[in-house]
């Protein structure tokens, strides 16, 4: 019950990050913070009883750098929603696909990377979609420069709450 994820809030309202549910309640109980949402449940101690928070914001304004996404395992697959961009079956058993395959000149970057399952990746193999006869779901593209905080697709399935407060 205090592992659970709780969506933390900039002053502003900007997300910053994800924490656990123990830290949540100290921050509120120290007044660093206050309890925007109610969680999945309730905290009880000798003399007091806590709702468990989902969504916090902090009453201090946090700086940092706005920074570029990296390309990583983590930010296609966020990017793509868990989701084969050929065949749109949803799975954690995901493994990038270069579209222009490296050995022909295809750049390692956004807009040449996408998920992919592990059967559309070897019927595609060392050929173009095109060549494959297959169709791209949605062409890819390198995220929007300024957030660099991404919240992992899995847990907005999960946390409806914390859709509000976030741009997408």
């Amino acid at each position: 019950m205090m592992n659970v994820p709780v969506l933390v809030l900039n002053q502003n309202y900007e997300p910053l990050t994800i924490c656990r549910a123990r830290r949540a309640v100290v921050l509120v109980f120290e007044g660093k913070a206050e309890m925007l949402e109610n969680g999945v449940g309730v905290i009880h101690t000798m003399r007091e009883t806590f709702p468990l928070p989902s969504v916090i914001r902090l009453d201090y304004f946090i700086r940092r750098p706005h920074r570029r996404k990296k390309l990583t395992r983590f930010e296609i697959f966020n990017r793509d929603k868990y989701t084969c961009q050929y065949c749109g079956k949803q799975s954690r058993q995901l493994t990038l696909d270069h579209v222009i395959p490296r050995y022909r000149g295809g750049q390692h970057t956004w807009e040449n990377v996408v998920s992919a399952c592990v059967t559309c990746n070897r019927h595609k193999a060392g050929r173009t979609p095109q060549e494959a006869g297959m169709k791209l779901l949605n062409t890819p593209v390198a995220p929007a420069n300024g957030h660099s905080f991404n919240i992992p697709y899995h847990f907005l399935q999960v946390r409806n709450e914390w859709r509000k407060y976030l741009l997408q």
